[in-house]
């Protein structure tokens, strides 16, 4: 399943906001350097998903607006 999230690193609150099926929008405490707020949304969209972050990539991880596949 791909999925298409935007992201806002450097927030003052942590939330995950399904939009549609397929569509996300996730807010983050932790900073885009050192891939810190990829590895943070790994983790709690492992959470939303019921799935080990290790089945997760981010295809994109430069942008905002990433394409990331879950694997069931």
């Amino acid at each position: 399943m791909i999925v298409k999230v935007k992201t806002k690193p450097n927030s003052d609150r942590e939330k995950l906001e399904k939009i549609s099926e397929i569509e996300y929008r996730a807010e983050l405490k932790d900073p885009a350097e050192n891939n810190k707020a990829n590895i943070r949304l790994i983790h709690l969209l492992g959470k939303e998903f019921s799935v080990s972050y290790r089945k997760i990539r981010i295809k994109n991880p430069k942008s905002r607006v990433k394409f990331i596949e879950v694997k069931k």
